[in-house]
């Protein structure tokens, strides 16, 4: 657990915990480690779950994972208080039959997993994670340390490329990492060596690619940290590690870390937050503490969602892509992200509450909200109020160079977060 009271320890325990996490399967567990380490309890979903009563608990789902820690003064009716952020990160993933090469290369057959920012890739050492399934149906994770790496063309062969530099998403995107030909060589193999495993029991994985390099902070006084991942490790990383600070307290809540995968490409899955999880984790909880309909629509009317996502700073490059008054910058705090069209879902009642979390744990908040030019993104948060009716607010960190290959936030602004989300959970 990082010290509360440096923002530079905070940042080099986030370094490790996204170099713990290149994958969404990875993040999951990195979550689950660490609670376990403080005194929560895995839970399985084929099995009954224990009272609640006083206990921590989690579960993980595929690349998901949902922690909460329950009062010994809670009621049927006791509402619960949900951090929520994803595990997924924009970039690429492997097809079927993967081991791919031409002209003496080995390269590896991927597709585009959400929106990247496809040159942020180019030029730098990559890795491959994720899950492997073997024939017996248990799935293991596996990471590769540097493997990969997508060579820009030169240019003195492209003389015009610094005026039109684009990337065609088949042909121009497929990673080297080897010499050799096809025919002795398997990608696969490089998993399952790392896994432990023998490749020939493989039958399916879910592997993406990240970024090898490990983040660090710079800049004068070093103000800034720079990452792969941080679209959404930075969320995830802010609400576990105020989970385990707050897992003591005897609050008149439940509080709640929900982390979904497949927020970059829509949420519709099992373990994204337009699937089931977060409603089957909630009944369970519910039912554990005896509670009927009455009762559980009671504790969702007595329940917060803060949905944390990163949002973009005013780029001093590109000024005219923002709000011309509105304009968040690093290092000046945390974000509530509003949208007319409620692409988010924060509404007056939800920035009250924000800001009385943010005075609470003496943090000063920006706002963010698009230039009416600029179509807005959204976040896992109007799914949840959807799914849930659950009372929801939309907040993050700024950064810029969202959805590149490594991402720059302010350290104060990850610290800060976290105070927030802690005086959320705890007060």
């Amino acid at each position: 657990m990082p010290d509360a009271s440096d923002p530079h320890a905070h940042a080099d325990d986030l370094a490790d915990f996204v170099a713990e996490s290149p994958s969404s399967f990875h993040a999951a567990e990195a979550v689950a480690r660490r609670l376990e380490a403080v005194g929560f309890t895995r839970l399985d979903e084929h099995a009954a779950w224990p009272a609640p009563a006083g206990g921590r608990y989690l579960v993980v789902r595929d690349g998901a994972v949902i922690a909460w820690a329950v009062p010994k003064a809670a009621s049927a009716s006791t509402g619960v208080r949900i951090f929520g952020a994803h595990s997924d990160s924009p970039g690429f993933k492997l097809k079927p039959k993967p081991t791919t090469g031409k002209l003496g290369w080995l390269q590896a057959g991927v597709e585009v997993y959400g929106g990247p920012l496809l040159t942020s890739w180019l030029d730098r050492e990559l890795r491959l994670a994720g899950r492997l399934v073997l024939d017996d149906g248990t799935s293991v994770l596996a990471a590769t340390g540097p493997l990969l790496r997508l060579p820009q063309l030169a240019i003195h062969l492209d003389r015009d490329a610094n005026d039109h530099l684009a990337l065609d998403k088949q042909s121009q995107t497929q990673p080297v990492w080897g010499l050799g030909d096809t025919d002795s060589a398997d990608i696969l193999a490089e998993l399952a060596r790392e896994a432990g495993v023998d490749a020939a029991r493989i039958r399916g994985y879910d592997i993406v690619t990240a970024d090898a390099a490990r983040g660090t902070t710079f800049g004068r006084d070093h103000v800034f940290f720079a990452a792969g991942r941080l679209d959404d490790l930075a969320s995830v990383h802010a609400g576990v590690v105020a989970l385990e600070q707050a897992a003591d307290t005897d609050a008149d809540h439940i509080p709640m870390l929900a982390v979904f995968d497949h927020e970059e490409v829509g949420s519709g899955t099992r373990s994204g937050a337009g699937g089931p999880f977060l409603a089957d984790v909630l009944e369970r909880l519910w039912i554990s503490l005896g509670a009927d309909r009455e009762q559980q629509l009671r504790s969702l009317a007595a329940s917060w969602c803060v949905s944390s996502d990163v949002g973009h700073s005013v780029h001093p490059n590109y000024a005219d892509k923002h709000d011309p008054v509105v304009q968040p910058v690093l290092g000046s705090g945390p974000i509530l992200k509003i949208n007319a069209n409620q692409r988010y879902a924060t509404d007056a009642a939800g920035a009250a509450s924000w800001n009385a979390w943010c005075a609470e744990a003496g943090v000063s908040s920006q706002e963010f909200v698009s230039n009416n030019t600029v179509p807005c993104g959204s976040t896992i948060g109007p799914i949840t109020a959807t799914r849930l009716g659950i009372r929801t607010v939309d907040v993050g960190i700024p950064i810029l160079s969202m959805h590149s290959a490594r991402e720059l936030a302010g350290v104060s602004d990850l610290w800060d977060l976290t105070r927030v989300a802690r005086a959320y959970f705890g007060g």
